[in-house]
This record gives structure tokens, sequence and C-alpha cells, in this order.
């Protein structure tokens, strides 16, 4: 009988954070593929774009000017997700109809006054910069509300709505759903573990990349 290889054949893996059994099937990675591939998209932007809201010196939708920033650009998004003025919900008693005040804030974080830049493209200085203000922000949103997150959205397909260069701080007064699942369950596993369950993908002397046993399938 043929043995058991969990890089050849389909099995489930217990996520101990999600309390969730996972599919993995490596073997599908070798089936040919024919349907559609999306050609990258070749954008020559400028510098500077006099018609962007991001850009230093422009006039945003609401009226506010962007100063002349010369590295990072920290603003409220003014079209933020979360409110922290929000009024709180009315109760009901029906458990059909449950509904929750949700508080918080959003910020966009402009990583560079140079309109056609990304993230790859810049310096590392510049790349400092930008994860020095992360750990700001983080530090800065962490002693007001228990969740903070820092993200890119990339592309237009992903929702971005501008291709200045910038990403977005949220903070909320309540955990997603997913963080609260994990916090709770892995108070659950911890206790008397001495070892961190973590699958090291990759490590130098510079860096390490390490994922959980089990990750959902999103594809």
């Amino acid at each position: 009988m043929t043995q058991f290889n969990p890089v050849d054949h389909p099995h489930r893996r217990y996520n101990p954070l999600t309390g969730q059994w996972i599919l993995v099937s490596p073997h599908r990675a070798k089936r040919p593929w024919q349907g559609a591939q999306e050609t990258p998209a070749k954008q020559v932007l400028p510098a500077h774009d006099p018609d962007c809201f991001l850009c230093a010196g422009n006039v945003r939708v609401t009226g506010d000017k962007n100063p002349d920033y010369t590295g990072t650009y920290v603003f409220t998004n003014d079209f933020a997700a979360l409110m922290s003025d929000t009024p709180d919900a009315p109760e009901s008693n029906d458990p059909l109809m449950r509904c929750q005040s949700a508080r918080g804030t959003s910020r966009v974080i402009c990583f560079s006054p140079d309109h056609s830049k990304t993230l790859p493209e810049l310096s590392v200085a510049a790349l400092t910069e930008i994860v020095k203000t992360w750990q700001e922000q983080t530090a800065e949103l962490g002693k007001t509300y228990p969740w903070v997150q820092v993200f890119e959205n990339k592309g237009a397909a992903m929702g971005c709505s501008n291709p200045h260069p910038h990403g977005q701080v949220w903070a909320n007064s309540f955990l997603p759903n997913e963080a609260e699942r994990e916090d709770r369950l892995q108070k659950n596993i911890l206790p008397g573990r001495n070892r961190q369950c973590w699958w090291i993908m990759f490590s130098a002397s510079w860096q390490t990349v390490a994922v959980p046993l089990s990750k959902p399938n999103t594809g």
C-alpha cells in the first residue's frame, strides 16, 4: 500500500485557532490551466496628477487641501467605514433582529508624494518611513481600540479607488469575527505549551516566513 505523503495526497488539517478542519489537496497544483489569464495593465503615470485627490498640494473632494508633504502623509478617510461618534443602536428582544453600534476610525496613509510609484519602487529610506508610520499608527490607535489593522488594496480589481501609492489603517471598537474566534480558541491551547505552532516556509538571517499549519483554501 502506498505510504501517505502530505505533499501528494489529499488530507484534512485541524486549525486550532478556528476550530475548523481544512481540506488540503496538494496534488491539484499539478493540473494544467487553460482558463483565463490576465495580462498586467501597464500604466504610465505622472509623478504628480493635478486631478488626484491624494497628491501633495491638491484639494480633496471634501474641499480640504493636502499639504505639500514629502514623505508619508496620514489623514482621516473622507469616506470612513467607521466613525468614532456613532450613537448607540437600540436594543432588540428579537434574536433575528440583533444590531450593535460599531465605532472606530479609518485613516489613509499616503506612502509617497510621487503619484507614479508603488511600494516596491520606493527607496529603502522611504520604505523605512512607511513602516515607522505603520508602527506609530498602530501604537496610537491601539491605546483606544482593541483592534487595529493596517492594509493596502492593490489594483482596481481589488477595489482600489485611486492609483496613488497609499494604504489604510482601520481601528475598531470590536474584534472582527475571525480575530475574535482565534483569540478565544488559542486561549484553550496555549496554556502548558512551550512552543509555537507555525510552519516555517523560509528562513534567513534577515527574514523568516511562517504560516499556520492549516489555512483556509481561498482558491
